[in-house]
């Protein structure tokens, strides 16, 4: 299975769920899941934010080696897209809608993905963009984006069901 995070300039968060999530599956011996990240407004090979290196970091996961990608770079190779937000969402469905030679891979918030797995009810649907915000704000968001990766892990043998 090829998961795939996606958020705006794959700068933050989806390189923070990537690495959390590869960091999840490596501590459980779980190989049969490929994860990586792209965005949707990309400077291609951009590093990653150095906040969110740094809040990584203090978890012990290193994401300095991360480079910016296009999603459609990506797209092709995933099984199971996980967006940000909502309007993330929106975007890749409505490309769907005009490349319909391409048939879709699974697509949810990271957020409606967990709550699904994990048979949560879903209460909001956006991780927050910290872009351009003060540190503490990349360690919520990062610390928000664990707390639903661990929903997924902890579920894992219900991939199948989706």
């Amino acid at each position: 299975m090829n998961i795939l995070f996606v958020c705006t300039g794959n700068t933050c968060r989806s390189p923070m769920a990537e690495g959390i999530f590869k960091d999840m599956l490596k501590k459980n011996n779980i190989d049969y899941i490929k994860v990586s990240s792209a965005g949707l407004s990309v400077f291609p090979g951009e590093h990653a934010n150095e906040k969110a290196i740094k809040a990584l970091k203090e978890k012990g996961i290193d994401i300095t080696a991360h480079r910016a990608r296009q999603l459609l770079e990506a797209i092709n190779k995933t099984d199971l897209i996980l967006a940000m937000t909502l309007s993330h969402k929106k975007i890749i469905e409505d490309y769907f809608k005009f490349n319909a030679d391409q048939s879709p891979p699974h697509l949810f918030t990271l957020k409606e993905f967990a709550a699904k797995i994990s048979g949560e009810e879903l209460t909001a649907s956006d991780i927050n963009d910290p872009y351009g915000r003060d540190y503490s704000f990349y360690k919520k968001s990062r610390d928000e984006i664990e707390k639903e990766l661990i929903k997924i892990l902890k579920n894992l043998d219900k991939l199948e069901e989706i």
